[in-house]
């Protein structure tokens, strides 16, 4: 049986490409969604977040970088606010 699930947020900021997209999979592969470009987020239990931080550990090894896992309670998750502006269609003058 699977512990609780918490929202699961991973945030980074890697300067190595290679290094940035091996993290970028390996969110991905936990089914975690990418919401931003370097952030990533879903309900992960204590296991697999734990599993999660090693693999990344491992993936960022000595390299230059910064990885912040962050889970949140339900709590925290519904109060949650966010705010997005579409950019808005370019209207052409020959159109």
């Amino acid at each position: 049986m699977r512990g609780q699930e918490l929202l699961t947020f991973v945030v980074y900021d890697i300067e190595d490409d290679r290094v940035r997209g091996r993290v970028a999979n390996a969110c991905k592969d936990y089914g975690l969604e990418h919401i931003q470009y370097s952030a990533f987020c879903g309900p992960l239990d204590a296991s697999r977040r734990g599993e999660l931080a090693a693999r990344l550990g491992d993936t960022l090894g000595g390299d230059v970088g910064k990885i912040l896992i962050l889970p949140v309670c339900e709590k925290d998750v519904r109060a949650k606010r966010e705010f997005l502006n579409e950019p808005r269609a370019e209207v052409r003058a020959d159109a």
